[in-house]
């Protein structure tokens, strides 16, 4: 089973733009139920258990990895071809 991110809410307030991030629109693979959980616990539910990635338009994916700022703050940010990408921050807010 995977989760697709189909959304993501950004308060501002925050400098790093992946860390602003504080809620994520998800669905898992197969069903059609959208659900909204906070950044802390969706990275809870998905960490080490559930491939969790962001869909283009043509169906490329983006997967997800937990990156974690200077701060500490642990956030998901997309990881494609060896490097950091910015697939998240294309999404629709929420």
């Amino acid at each position: 089973m995977a989760y697709r991110i189909t959304g993501i809410r950004k308060p501002g307030g925050v400098s790093n733009v992946h860390e602003a991030i504080s809620h994520y629109r998800w669905i898992k693979d197969g069903q059609t139920t959208s659900y909204i959980s906070d950044r802390v616990t969706f990275i809870g539910l998905v960490e080490g258990k559930v491939a969790t990635y962001v869909q283009d338009s043509s169906g490329n994916k983006a997967y997800c990895k937990i990156n974690v700022s200077k701060s500490g703050t642990r956030f998901l940010q997309t990881y494609s071809d060896g490097k950091w990408t910015d697939n998240l921050l294309s999404l629709p807010l929420v």
